[in-house]
């Protein structure tokens, strides 16, 4: 039979957790059949059969198991040395996966027939069998995994083995407290704190939250930026007095036929062909050379459920504003619905992120790795201004634009906002 490995799905992904099997255990599977619902670190997916047979399945609902790692098996003959064989010619783990914690045994992916018979203690190499993920918990918890009983495939254990096992030494901590509280000399009574609340931290009682798959991939990004990116911020003000008339005639021409393209997206259009001219700010920088990229797709960040989400406009240089609106709006609609697909997570060069809908008139965003720059926009407000020696009241729109100093230098980035801005102070030339 042969393995079936949990796939890498996106760029980024490092493991995923099996949210549902669409075949059930010995069904017969044809090549392109939908085998498995993935839960990765952008979105979920299914993957589908890559050959004909029947399905064994290894992995159970809720596992999360490294790239790579064998979710179950499909193909006629027994599970014996050939499952063995492959095992041993494949990878067990990325170079990630290596850096965070030792490749299971190969005796885990062999089956029954395989493998030597394996003690409670370990296999054959001495080793007890368990996830990457329960090895991880249980350090964190300082558990012996000798100890814990494995429900798993083969015994092998699995995150829910480890929480149990964790739940049981509490119980017996907790029915061991009042006998040492006893065995203890009575001391003199300290006065009560005066707290209000929770009387151990005075914040009330503390509830935890489990991140998502996204959150987590969103937090680990973001640090990444920070911590790597050394970063510098251009602000710009932009009369957009101009572009507020051409969006009065584009909704008279529109008319009962939908929304006219708003203001984000004139911003969108605007930056995409000021990246045609800057090939620096649509690249990055990559161990220590700059990577230039050939099509200028610009990332529109949007608020997911529980996360900000960047999907992207593909293109957008060479769509017209009706169509970057459309795009625009279907990707939102995308996002809320969970059904964003990884290619369009991972394929900007560039990102814009929009908080004035908010009233923010202006806000710092950060990058998005490893693309070169990111621009911020904020509420559009009228506001007095000079002009040709008199105080007139404009709509002014203001842009702040971080860049990763490593590609992005002051006077090109000037240069590049400045650009931006005179694509949207003269908005006739979005349409050309």
């Amino acid at each position: 039979m042969a393995d079936v490995a949990m796939p890498r799905l996106s760029d980024s992904m490092e493991e995923g957790t099996i949210l549902k099997w669409l075949k059930s255990d010995g069904d017969e599977v044809k090549r392109g059949e939908e085998l498995v619902e993935i839960e990765t670190d952008k979105a979920n997916m299914t993957y589908e059969a890559d050959q004909d047979g029947p399905l064994a399945i290894v992995a159970q609902e809720g596992d999360t198991l490294p790239v790579g790692d064998t979710i179950a098996r499909i193909g006629g003959g027994s599970n014996g040395a050939g499952g063995g064989q492959a095992a041993e010619q494949e990878p067990q783990a990325t170079a990630a996966e290596d850096a965070e914690e030792p490749a299971p045994a190969q005796q885990e992916t062999a089956t029954a027939e395989a493998a030597p018979e394996e003690d409670r203690d370990g296999g054959a190499n001495g080793r007890t069998k368990a996830s990457p993920i329960a090895r991880r918990m249980a350090r964190e918890m300082g558990l012996e995994l000798g100890q814990v009983k494995g429900s798993g495939p083969g015994g092998r254990i699995v995150k829910a083995d480890v929480e149990a096992a964790a739940k049981g030494d509490g119980a017996q901590q907790q029915a061991a407290a009042p006998a040492e509280t006893q065995a203890e000399p009575e001391r003199p009574k300290a006065p009560a704190p005066v707290v209000s609340g929770d009387a151990q931290t005075g914040r009330g009682e503390a509830t935890t939250q489990d991140l998502t798959r996204l959150q987590q991939t969103v937090a680990r990004r973001m640090a990444e930026s920070k911590a790597t990116a050394p970063e510098f911020v251009l602000n710009v003000d932009v009369d957009m007095d101009e572009a507020v008339d051409l969006r009065k005639r584009l909704k008279a021409a529109v008319g009962d036929q939908g929304p006219p393209p708003s203001f984000n997206d004139f911003v969108v259009k605007a930056a995409a062909l000021a990246l045609r001219d800057f090939p620096r700010a649509n690249g990055a920088y990559r161990d220590g050379k700059f990577e230039l990229y050939g099509r200028v797709n610009v990332g529109v960040a949007v608020a997911g459920q529980d996360a900000l989400v960047v999907p992207t406009v593909f293109d957008a240089d060479t769509k017209s504003l009706g169509q970057i609106s459309r795009d625009a709006r279907a990707l939102a609609e995308r996002v809320r619905a969970g059904a964003i697909t990884p290619p369009e997570l991972s394929s900007g060069t560039f990102t814009v992120s929009n908080l004035g809908m908010y009233g923010i008139q202006s806000f710092v965003a950060v990058i998005n790795p490893p693309q070169a720059a990111i621009l911020a926009v904020g509420a559009m407000t009228p506001t007095p201004v000079v002009r040709d020696g008199e105080v007139t009241v404009r709509n002014i729109m203001r842009l702040t634009l971080a860049c990763d100093h490593r590609i992005l230098y002051g006077a090109d980035a000037a240069e590049f906002l400045g650009r931006i801005r005179e694509r949207l102070e003269n908005p006739l030339q979005l349409a050309l």
